[in-house]
């Protein structure tokens, strides 16, 4: 059967939910695999890296396909855990709609309220899916209300359950023809769909009964609402079931092939696509996983892409040729091209990146970013310090195929690295061992503060003169601060052409690279330095001498201009019962939080607020103790305060995430 259009759907949870047996499931009951994997035996379709098997984790974002009729649907297995959320950043860029998945037992838990806002904010289509009705302790209405109150208001059950927490459990899907069924369903659809409203407290236009005897709201009107109010975002369907027993699992393809609406498709112009992830073993050829938004593509085909936000679109557009284009979900041998809304692997690309766009500068679909960077940053040194240089290389490696994976070096010949949290510490760790045979020690993490401008300052280097002793170039630097989040800017007040370009290349690389490490290693940002002066002398004057002068220049403009540390903060909320409610906000206030709100009931209290990052570990931690094993606990990145005066060391000390 031809393919009539193809939806990219994301499957999201918190970690240990159940996303890789979802999607084995979805796959094998669909027909596209023959045996059902196990996450236990390390046997999954989606998990292929030996860290994956092993940890029983997904850690990179996986792409698998099957068809539902004229329906093609390609799964996003993303991480559930949240050191991993760069994984999740990109691929929500590609969907065109997600399943966001609960265990039926954990009920909603802090990363699933992470996730749900986010797909919020974006008015992504999502379906919800409760797993594991077959375990013990498995919850139905009471876990329907905890949903309604703390992660969707509008969430519409789409099937009952009977036999609920038993290996007996079975998930039934409504019956939209049942009059007690289509009503309970259009109270809620009602909520935020005026027609369902005046439908079921009018009837029909002009107040004339239906013939024969028909209800007002018709079954196909309200799986018509149903689709209309999942596709913007505002309503949410809700599946219950078992991934393990299949149970419930043929509802929720339904759902995702009547409720999630394709993505608009631009057959015509150039190719535009989003390079979502880049995966390239030590000895093995780089594979780039695109989905692509208009235009099409073919193997041979030359194309160009461009790098958002970093210094290489000032350089022009990159280029290369496709060698081979391995379609997601097309039979081996078919051939065509690749069109609008689907997923191809791309190889003969080696200067690709994850985050790399393909059309002109400017058209970034998908490109915004959803999630903080890294607020965490270590040290790692090789065992065998003759291996130095091979460690540092294999982190650049890493780091090509993760831009959120900041590497740089660090004193003493050892490499700083950026990261969001210890497991993703210890998965490079595994990585550099078993791939690239490297033994590396990481030095405890720590909260990653950067510095801004707090004035301008000014400084000068002179060639003085024939007579003059030193480097041979004038460098003049003025540094300003700039707009928040603008970044580092560098600009010119010097005539064009006054210098060589290798010259002008070599202040503005040197520039760079003294605000990524600052006066006091940490980075500079958010701030404009300008070239107010510059000169050379023909044969005598070299790039390096430019290279020596620029970092002593502009680490003077900075004293002149004087900088403030910032470190980052959290926003938080936490669920707490109501006996606990002064211990635990007494203790939020000892660590620096401050309380923006607080509200509850008879039984729990939610607040929340923000808290300094490097506090945020040791309150989750303390949780548990002051609730008695009650409480939740939720924070994520919520950008940075000046550091208080005389504490500019705080934000170094080791935490633990």
């Amino acid at each position: 059967m031809r393919i009539r259009h193809t939806l990219n759907i994301g499957i999201l949870a918190h970690v240990d939910a159940g996303k890789t047996s979802l999607t084995e499931r979805l796959l094998f009951d669909t027909g596209a695999i023959g045996r059902l994997g196990s996450v236990d035996n390390g046997d999954t379709c989606t998990d292929t890296g030996a860290l994956e098997r092993q940890r029983g984790i997904t850690i990179r974002s996986a792409v698998a396909s099957f068809t539902v009729g004229d329906v093609q649907v390609n799964l996003l297995d993303t991480p559930g855990h949240s050191d991993f959320i760069a994984e999740v950043e990109r691929a929500l860029g590609v969907l065109d709609g997600a399943v966001l998945l609960l265990s039926a037992v954990e009920g909603v838990q802090a990363r699933t309220r992470v996730l749900m806002k986010t797909l919020q904010r974006l008015r992504l289509p999502t379906l919800l899916f409760v797993n594991k009705i077959d375990r013990a302790g498995a919850r139905g209405e009471e876990l329907v209300r905890d949903i309604r109150r703390l992660l969707a208001p509008t969430a519409v059950p789409m099937t009952s359950v009977t036999g609920l927490g038993t290996p007996q459990a079975r998930a039934v899907p409504y019956d939209l023809t049942e009059p007690r069924v289509r009503e309970r369903i259009a109270e809620t659809v009602a909520e935020v769909d005026d027609s369902v409203l005046a439908l079921l407290v009018d009837g029909p236009p002009g107040g004339r009964e239906p013939a024969g005897g028909d209800a007002p709201l018709t079954a196909d009107r309200l799986a018509t609402a149903l689709a209309a109010r999942t596709a913007d975002g505002s309503l949410h369907p809700l599946y219950f079931g078992s991934a393990l027993a299949g149970q419930g699992v043929g509802a929720l393809v339904e759902g995702m092939v009547r409720l999630v609406p394709p993505a608009p498709a631009a057959p015509g112009g150039a190719p535009r696509g989003t390079v979502f992830a880049v995966h390239q073993p030590p000895k093995g050829e780089r594979r780039a996983y695109l989905r692509l938004h208009g235009g099409e593509l073919r193997p041979r085909q030359q194309i160009e892409w461009h790098r958002p936000g970093a210094p290489d679109d000032a350089r022009g557009p990159l280029t290369g040729r496709i060698t081979a284009l391995d379609v997601v979900g097309r039979a081996p041998g078919e051939d065509g091209p690749l069109t609008p809304g689907n997923i191809a692997v791309l190889r003969g690309l080696p200067g690709i990146r994850t985050g790399d766009r393909l059309g002109p500068p400017g058209d970034d679909t998908g490109a915004e970013a959803l999630f903080a960077s890294p607020t965490l940053e270590t040290v790692v040194r090789a065992h065998d310090p003759a291996r130095s240089a091979a460690l540092r290389a294999a982190l650049l490696a890493l780091a090509d195929q993760d831009p959120l994976l900041q590497v740089r070096p660090a004193p003493d010949g050892a490499t700083s690295v950026l990261l969001h949290g210890e497991v993703q510490k210890e998965i490079i760790e595994a990585t550099l061992r078993d791939d690239y045979g490297i033994e590396a020690g990481f030095a405890p993490s720590r909260v990653l503060c950067v510095e801004r401008p707090c004035g301008t300052g000014a400084a000068c280097h002179e060639i003085a003169g024939r007579r003059h002793i030193g480097e041979w170039a004038t460098v003049g630097l003025r540094v300003e601060p700039g707009a928040r989040g603008s970044g580092s800017v560098f600009t010119y007040e010097t005539e064009l052409g006054a210098l060589p370009h290798g010259f002008h290349q070599a202040i503005e690389e040197s520039v760079r690279e003294t605000l990524r490490r600052g006066p006091r290693g940490r980075a500079v940002t958010d701030c404009r330095v300008v070239l107010t002066r510059s000169g050379f002398v023909g044969p005598l004057s070299t790039a390096g001498h430019f290279r020596a002068v620029t970092p002593v220049v502009l680490l003077q403009a900075l004293e002149r201009a004087g900088t403030r540390v910032y470190e980052p903060w959290h926003a938080f909320e936490a669920e707490i019962p109501v006996s606990a409610l002064a211990a635990v906000t007494a203790r939020l206030a000892a660590l620096g939080a401050e309380l923006s709100d607080t509200s509850g009931g008879l039984r729990s209290w939610l607040v929340s607020g923000v808290i300094p990052a490097r506090q945020a570990g040791p309150a989750e931690a303390a949780l548990p103790g002051l609730t008695h094993g009650e409480g939740v606990w939720m924070s994520y990145p919520s950008g940075d305060r000046p550091v208080p005066a005389g504490h500019e060391e705080a934000p170094q000390r080791s935490v633990r995430t």
